[in-house]
């Protein structure tokens, strides 16, 4: 079983050119609905002998860049955020921003259920150059509303950084009410929500509550064109990960308003999302990514390697696609 067992000391295994990788950060891309809209990919995080593979994710990174991909987000839920250590999380967010040269913005995974640890993570983001940080809800500690909206005050006003609230209820417990994110967009630089909630009715709420401004990316792959079609501007996609180009014109299509072309290849993309999604995420991805040459299958515990079943069932649905060979 391929499983990734970060080491008592972190080692960094660097891309082999080499050199130093010290992002120097230019102006940033603020800010406008524009610069956060389309296909973004929730970017995998590959691992070989337990530790980052460096060179696996800086060629996975300028693969995006050919695929239509227009927007990166590294050190998410789908990176295996919750266990990769701060140096890791520099490491990825760096090799991120090499690729990208700015072409597409960086939008880094730094949230935890540490308020003083998400703060930390930002500022970190920040000075290496990303263009924006997104921030999930707090899992486990289950905080009020109230703790929610002095949670994402307090790192707001800890940096410069656009911000972007990530809400996954499915997987924090903890859900931010329209009402509170209402009042979070008050705030200067929090700008968007990746809404991972599924439920339509929130986007037309959400729009009332925080204005026609405010960037709403759905973190569903199952809805994203229906959240488009309702005043959605994109998605932050795991799919993305295996199927980038086919993503990438399904939110072009879905945002131009081409209804035929988007339900077109969002019912061609369904069976991926389904496979992709047969067990905890993002073992399947990791697993779909290795038969491609893009990365490892390795991933860390308490997440294991998929079932037989389920990878027959990817490999299945990615040759239909003509992702690999059948």
């Amino acid at each position: 079983m391929a499983l990734a067992f970060p080491s008592g000391e972190v080692k960094l295994n660097r891309p082999s050119t080499g050199q130093a990788l010290i992002w120097q950060s230019g102006p940033m891309m603020r800010l406008g609905t524009d610069t956060f809209r389309g296909s973004f990919c929730a970017l995998a995080t590959p691992f070989r002998g337990g530790e980052v593979d460096a060179d696996a994710f800086a060629k996975f990174v300028r693969w995006h860049l050919g695929q239509g991909t227009n927007g990166l987000v590294p050190c998410g839920t789908t990176g295996e955020s919750p266990n990769l250590s701060g140096d890791e999380q520099d490491l990825l967010i760096e090799i991120c921003l090499e690729g990208a040269s700015r072409k597409i913005p960086v939008i880094a995974g730094t949230g935890s259920n540490s308020t003083a640890a998400s703060i930390v993570r930002t500022r970190r983001a920040e000075e290496l150059g990303a263009d924006a940080a997104m921030l999930v809800v707090p899992y486990y500690n289950k905080p009020s509303q109230e703790g929610l909206f002095q949670h994402f005050k307090v790192i707001a006003e800890a940096t410069d950084l656009p911000l972007l609230v990530y809400n996954v209820p499915g997987r924090t417990v903890t859900d931010l009410s329209v009402e509170t994110l209402g009042r979070l967009s008050e705030i200067p630089n929090i700008v968007g929500v990746k809404d991972a909630t599924a439920n339509m009715d929130r986007v037309a709420l959400q729009a009332a509550a925080c204005g026609a401004d405010f960037i709403q990316l759905s973190g569903d792959d199952f809805t994203a064109r229906e959240f488009n079609t309702l005043g959605g501007v994109g998605c932050i996609s795991v799919t993305a990960n295996i199927a980038p180009s086919l993503n990438s014109k399904l939110q072009a299509a879905s945002l131009s308003g081409d209804a035929v072309a988007a339900r077109e290849i969002d019912e061609k993309l369904m069976p991926l999302h389904e496979a992709l999604f047969l067990e905890s995420s993002p073992s399947p991805t990791k697993y779909g990514l290795s038969l491609m040459g893009l990365a490892a299958e390795e991933i860390r515990l308490p997440l294991v390697v998929p079932s037989e079943a389920t990878k027959s069932r990817v490999a299945a649905v990615m040759a239909s696609l003509g992702l690999i060979e059948g």
